[in-house]
């Protein structure tokens, strides 16, 4: 009787099973590493037959990318019920759950936003555009800005660059040390919060004005 055969089954909806095999294979590759972790391992963990695997998702690499999608795009939670308050606050909050995802998929999410891993493939990159984009999304509603027009695209591009900022920061945090939580959480609030009340307003009147901003 081979390994997968044995593997103890349980009936669940094809979402609820792709589901909880996304969650094994993320806690194998933030234990371990791409390389460590086999397809074999994974359906273990899941409690899947291996075969499942490729099933749901075309195999190991596949899961793999999925997995860095997951950690990278911003998660709806961080900006889902914030509270009826200022944009500082709400930022804040923000700001701060986005620090416990990360903190509870460290490896996870240092192997993505690394050259490590499977390397810096056209896949990997398309996530990293696609996170950017929806990051974006969730500052402006976070930040109490989706209706804005005037400037947008502009806005956007440098919310987009806060997040590279973002990855960098971490890696202070999470590799380095020589960033508390504390001291990044403090960093990235009050970094968006110049951008989006100092910076945004100085671009747009320069745009208006058909001029270079000021230094």
């Amino acid at each position: 009787m081979s390994a997968d055969s044995t593997v103890k089954r349980r009936r669940l909806e094809p979402e609820e099973r792709r589901a909880e095999i996304l969650a094994a294979a993320r806690k194998l590759f933030d234990a371990g590493n791409y390389a460590s972790v086999s397809t074999s391992d994974i359906a273990k963990a899941a409690g899947v037959a291996r075969p499942l695997i490729n099933h749901y998702f075309g195999g190991k690499r596949e899961l793999y990318l999925e997995v860095v999608r997951q950690m990278m795009v911003v998660p709806a939670p961080v900006t889902e019920s914030l509270p009826k308050t200022t944009r500082e606050h709400r930022l804040a909050i923000s700001v701060d759950r986005w620090l416990d995802v990360v903190e509870r998929n460290k490896r996870t999410w240092l192997t993505a936003i690394g050259p490590e891993a499977i390397g810096r493939d056209p896949d990997v990159e398309r996530i990293m555009l696609e996170a950017d984009e929806i990051a974006a999304d969730h500052v402006l509603e976070a930040a109490l800005m989706t209706d804005i027009v005037e400037g947008r695209e502009e806005l956007r591009a440098m919310i987009r660059s806060y997040g590279s900022m973002l990855r960098a920061a971490s890696r202070e945090w999470l590799i380095r040390g020589t960033l508390g939580r504390e001291d990044l959480r403090a960093f990235l609030t009050d970094s968006i919060l110049h951008l989006l009340n100092v910076t945004y307003p100085k671009v747009l009147a320069a745009t208006r004005d058909g001029r270079t901003p000021p230094e």
